[in-house]
């Protein structure tokens, strides 16, 4: 047997007060794809920090870390032998981009730059002329103009392909990829993971991608490792682990992954309720469109996103020649948008709409570039209309700069459209001054996508909530407004010790939890949501997801729901709309959108959207791109 790659032996990090990563051993072999997964705080990025010799002051590590081709253990190693390894014999992808590159520096000279550190170009101009060549190997767009740009100048999935190429510039023999795609839209994300299986199946480097996504993890990994509170509680093949979990942990989150299956009470599983959870075996199949669904406590129908007709299935034989399709397809679905339907609103009672949007156009105009040059225009949104009903669940989906943050703005009052109609709860929006959109902010509250930036750091949870009860000109009634803190505090599942803390003191999901009790107290009609769970654990998305769910049927609420993630808009949502570039180019019922999608855009949607199903159902990759690539 060969020697392998990577040997991790008995690995434990710690601080003076406490164990971060307890007894970790791993063996990685070259060409071989392994997984780490966990929620936050597992340890997992920890230990990717040690396997690099990062780990930050006050944290020091034991044990054993041994890569072939160097002497040694890594463990304790000077800086300066680390230096000589990082960059050239193993490498790594951080999940936010925009803070690992350096802001200052054009993205060519930062590619360069590992080349000429490590001696593997002879001098700056080959160092120049290579750094282009990998640029292009990760398929940017003109990837000597990119080379010229600076890092704030690439939107998020370009910058995260120079960090690619910048891993890859000098052939490592370890990739370690620690959240790459978490903060990417569904396409950008497929392309991002089909350039790392490329890159990695072609070259034999050896790969451990570190995620709390599993259906990232079950499209692109051989093996998996799970990890809870620092400790390796379950490794095997992935389909065994994912198909076959043998620890409670591992079913948990498997069980809160699954978005299609409910427990008995028909809520989306989490950790605390996953007992009754099974996954379905390899090779289930799709169940045709219009199948009922699964009765509660058992899993619901896989979705069937693969179904095509005969022309779209011979373009997605591989994720990468889908994206391209869909790329290619962008201008017609655009030039064709205006003939698609409006999109249709429910409305149980025959009643009127609670949202009205009349041929809403939004066009910002940014600065001149030259002194004699005309200001750009962004058209933000172009023409769009929709009715929403009251106790509606309403979905809108698309990717970054579609126009849905824009679209939400103004629903809310926080912008003012260029032309068109927005009527919300009775108010209407265009041309209202502040005074006029009181009402407005009475009737529809929002959560934002990021808690800990929308929350005071310096105010206390009960002020935090009780904010929106304080109206201009009225008294504030100091024992309504506690007994309405400590009734919204248990509504979303704290306890009144909650209200007495900070933001900081909370995790992630409380603080989302918190957001929600702010948006609900003044008893809205109307609750946006802005990409609510796209920060969070699967374990986590699911508790806030029944939470939602939970209040919206409790407060007889009207939902808009936006997100670039599909599985989620599916189940909360019953109608949706797909957003590209400003327009609307499909909308209806949700089954038939996601089911049956008619325009190319939405086809290309569904088909980038990973899910742990969609593995279980067409098995696991091919080693070889080419043949296939993640599903």
């Amino acid at each position: 047997m060969s020697e392998p790659l990577l040997q991790v032996e008995n690995l434990t990090i710690s601080t003076k007060d406490r164990v971060l990563v307890d007894d970790f051993s791993l063996s990685l072999g070259r060409g071989e794809r392994v997984g780490l997964i966990g929620e936050s705080g597992s340890g997992k990025s920890m230990t990717a920090t040690a396997l690099m010799g990062l780990l930050p002051d006050g944290v020091s590590a034991d044990g054993s870390i041994r890569l072939a081709g160097t002497e040694g253990n890594l463990v304790g190693a000077p800086d300066a032998r680390l230096r000589r390894i990082r960059g050239n014999d193993m490498t790594m992808v951080f999940q936010e981009p925009l803070t690992a590159l350096n802001p200052l520096m054009k993205v060519g000279k930062q590619v360069a730059e590992v080349m000429l550190k490590h001696r593997t170009a002879d001098n700056s101009r080959d160092a120049a002329a290579r750094a282009v060549e990998m640029l292009a190997s990760v398929r940017l767009p003109h990837p000597a103009q990119t080379a010229a740009a600076y890092p704030h100048q690439l939107s998020g999935g370009q910058r995260q392909r120079v960090m690619l190429a910048m891993a890859l510039a000098n052939d490592p023999a370890l990739l370690i990829c620690d959240e790459p795609t978490t903060a990417l839209d569904v396409t950008v994300q497929r392309q991002v993971l089909d350039l790392i299986l490329e890159a990695v199946s072609e070259r034999g480097t050896g790969l451990l991608f570190i995620t709390h996504d599993l259906s990232v993890v079950a499209n692109i990994c051989e093996r998996v490792l799970v990890m809870n509170n620092g400790q390796v509680v379950e490794e095997g093949d992935a389909d065994d682990v994912f198909t076959r979990p043998r620890h409670l942990y591992t079913k948990a989150l498997l069980g809160a992954s699954d978005l299609e299956a409910t427990d008995s009470r028909g809520r989306l599983f989490t950790v605390a309720s996953a007992a009754e959870y099974a996954p379905p075996p390899p090779g289930t199949p799709a169940a045709p469109p219009g199948t009922p669904a699964a009765p509660p406590g058992t899993p619901a129908r896989p979705a069937a996103l693969h179904e095509q007709d005969a022309a779209t299935a011979a373009t997605a034989a591989t994720a990468a020649t889908a994206a391209t399709a869909a790329t290619a397809a962008t201008a017609a679905t655009v030039a064709t948008a205006a003939t698609v339907p409006k999109a249709a609103a429910v409305e149980p009672d025959g009643g009127a709409p609670l949202i009205s949007v009349k041929d809403l156009v939004r066009t910002y105009r940014r600065g001149r570039t030259t002194l004699f040059g005309k200001p750009d225009e962004v058209h933000a949104l172009r023409g769009i209309s929709f009715d929403v009903a009251a106790g509606q669940r309403f979905g809108v989906v698309g990717e970054s700069g579609s126009g849905k943050s824009t679209l939400l703005r103004i629903l809310a009052g926080l912008d003012q459209p260029t032309s068109g109609s927005v009527r919300v709860a009775g108010n209407e929006v265009a041309g209202a001054r502040e005074g006029q959109l009181l009402q407005l902010r009475r009737q529809l509250q929002i959560v934002f996508q990021d808690p800990m930036g929308s929350l005071d750091p310096r105010m206390r949870v009960r002020d935090i909530v009780a904010e929106p009860l304080l109206l201009p000109g009225q008294p504030a009634n100091a024992r309504r407004h506690r007994d309405r803190v400590e009734e919204m505090l248990e509504a979303v599942g704290l306890g009144p010790d909650a209200a007495d803390r900070f933001p900081h003191q909370f995790s992630g999901g409380q603080r989302q939890r918190i957001s929600i009790a702010r948006a609900l107290i003044c008893e809205p009609r109307v609750l946006v949501a802005d990409e609510p769970v796209s920060a969070l654990d699967v374990s986590v998305r699911a508790q806030v997801l029944n939470l939602l769910s939970d209040l919206v049927e409790r407060y007889r609420l009207t939902l808009v729901f936006v997100s670039h993630d599909l599985g989620v808009v599916r189940h909360i949502c019953d109608n949706v709309v797909v957003m590209h570039q400003g327009l609307i180019v499909e909308s209806g019922r949700t089954a038939q959108i996601y089911d049956n999608p008619v325009q190319n855009y939405t086809k290309a949607l569904v088909r980038s959207s990973m899910t742990l199903r969609g593995n279980w159902q067409h098995g696991r990759p091919s080693p070889n791109p080419h043949n296939g690539g993640p599903r």
